[in-house]
């Protein structure tokens, strides 16, 4: 499919979904609401994103932006997938159960990012003591890729 393809596809499922083709690949930006609708849109025929190979999120200081990237290995296309979430209580639905890739990744980003995913089947750290990131609603505790982090021992500040 081609990029003009893809998104005459796309919007005919997701009409609120924009566009940017500055980048090598083809990004599409949704709400964080419509995650789930657009994934399945993506998972299925005939854009067959069979393979989500990055997850990760970027921190504006003002919001917290998830990036999800995908790849057809049947038509040999990629695409980028980005939703811009509230940084005070930051949360989106998991995509683990569509792709299972994502149960490492996002247990990652939560790790690192205090973002909660929702219906996620086991949200703990991977790294971090409990005790570092225990703030649920993503206020207390700490995250390390967090540009308000302060390390006090290494006196990083971003």
């Amino acid at each position: 499919m081609t990029n003009e393809e893809i998104k005459a596809y796309i919007s005919s499922h997701i009409p609120e979904a924009s566009f940017d083709e500055t980048g090598e690949w083809l990004t599409i930006i949704i709400e964080p609401n419509s995650l789930k609708d657009i994934a399945a849109v993506l998972r299925g025929q005939p854009m067959q994103m069979d393979y989500l190979f990055n997850l990760t999120c970027v921190d504006w200081k003002t919001h917290l932006t998830m990036v999800y990237h995908f790849s057809s290995t049947t038509h040999r296309h990629n695409i980028v997938l980005k939703a811009n979430v509230d940084r005070t209580a930051p949360s989106i639905e998991t995509l683990c159960t569509i792709w299972r890739t994502a149960e490492m990744l996002e247990r990652e980003v939560f790790e690192m990012f205090g973002m909660q995913f929702l219906n996620h089947p086991d949200l703990r750290n991977l790294i971090l003591e409990d005790e570092t990131t225990a703030g649920a609603d993503g206020k207390s505790g700490y995250w390390p890729l967090r540009k308000d982090f302060e390390d006090p021992i290494n006196m990083i500040k971003l």
